[in-house]
């Protein structure tokens, strides 16, 4: 039986044992509504501020800035229609980028048709933004930006604290929202330090359940509801709070701040050894984005010019090495990355890419083979394609 190496955790990461054990005992023992008056509902209800304490904790928030949802895509459209709509007196302008996830793209693209202005700032080769792009892109009726701190197809990241403060220095009324799905248990996040008001985060990609995440909504921040109900999450996101996926959600961080804490194999050592061993193996590999040893710590965008990126990726499993090639989200479409278009890729590098995402969970000791399998899996396709 081939051994399993799991290389997509950009996409989602597998729970963890202590997550699981968690979230049975949600869904068979402490199973109350959290707004029951009997000891079952205390007991949830109970679990539920614990949780609430750990996530805010770890990006040093205050736990009612911390409003659970369904996950990142939910927080990304409460948070920029929310925003949008209780500004929308103040003016109709918004900024964004043209890397950011499907799920803010098309929150932008919808505010467009119902008459909003939007810009998309450009990026460089690396998939960073120019700052004074961004300055200069600033009208008087702007009243939302919206930037990801890290792209999930190439690692970019941008520099969330620079622009924060400059907003709040310069613009103190526009609204500063973040996707930080890719980033959220990875790399240090500091929203109320970096003058962020909105965040959003994802329970699946840190080894929680899927159906779970965040929005941080900074202390005097408003926002309209998108749904309507019995007035959970303090009227921001009504409807029965999911308990088992926040209990499992503050039991990744917790487990995640204790992997922090013990020196072992860091993601980014793992990754250069990664990218070193691949280099050594595959000569001919390209880099997409950020050069190796900057961008984020878990995503190495990788292509092999002349080789289609999806027959790389279903050989490479065969062999046992789940990767991908892009974002889950628009995997399954035919059109060019949108990413990779805005750094310039050209139409070789763009269908020989694939992407490698790293997780806790990985070692250096179990990625060691990877390099050779990836030179074999290579040098197979191309005997495919000569026949």
């Amino acid at each position: 039986m081939i051994e399993k190496i799991y290389l997509d955790n950009a996409a989602t990461t597998q729970v963890s044992r202590q997550v699981a054990d968690g979230v049975f005992r949600c869904l068979t023992e402490e199973f109350g509504n959290p707004s029951s008056l009997h000891h079952l509902g205390l007991q949830s209800e109970r679990l539920m501020k614990d949780a609430r304490n750990i996530v805010a904790g770890f990006i040093r928030a205050e736990d009612k800035e911390i409003i659970f949802t369904s996950g990142g895509t939910e927080s990304n459209n409460l948070g920029i229609l929310g925003a949008a709509s209780a500004r929308k007196r103040f003016g109709n302008h918004c900024i964004t980028t043209q890397i950011e996830h499907s799920s803010v793209l098309n929150t932008f693209a919808y505010l467009q048709g119902e008459g909003w202005d939007v810009t998309y700032l450009s990026v460089d080769k690396n998939g960073s933004i120019d700052i004074e792009e961004l300055k200069n892109a600033i009208k008087d009726n702007t009243v939302l930006v919206s930037i990801g701190h890290v792209n999930s197809e190439i690692g970019s990241i941008q520099p969330l604290g620079e622009i924060g403060l400059y907003l709040k220095r310069n613009y103190p009324d526009i609204i500063f929202h973040t996707d930080s799905v890719q980033s959220f248990g990875r790399l240090d996040l500091k929203p109320g330090e970096w003058g962020i008001d909105l965040l959003s985060a994802s329970g699946h990609k840190i080894h929680a359940p899927k159906g779970i995440g965040i929005l941080y909504v900074k202390n005097g921040i408003s926002i309209n509801p998108r749904q309507w109900g019995g007035g959970q999450e303090w009227g921001i996101r009504s409807g029965t709070e999911n308990l088992p996926g926040i209990v499992g959600l503050g039991k990744a961080v917790s487990w995640i701040k204790e992997i922090k804490a013990k020196e072992e194999d860091t993601l980014s050592e793992i990754k250069a050894a990664l990218v070193k061993g691949i280099f050594k193996a595959v000569p001919e590999a390209v880099i997409n984005g950020p050069e190796p040893g900057m961008g984020a710590p878990h995503i190495v965008s990788l292509s092999i010019p002349g080789i289609k990126g999806e027959t790389l990726m279903h050989v490479l499993e065969t062999h046992g090495v789940y990767v991908s090639t892009g974002s889950a989200c628009s995997s399954r479409k035919s059109d060019k990355s949108h990413v990779l278009s805005a750094i310039g890729a050209d139409k070789l590098v763009a269908e020989g890419t694939i992407r490698i995402s790293l997780s806790y969970l990985n070692t250096l000791e179990e990625l060691s083979c990877i390099p050779s399998i990836l030179r074999a899996a290579i040098d197979q396709v191309k005997k495919y394609t000569r026949r």
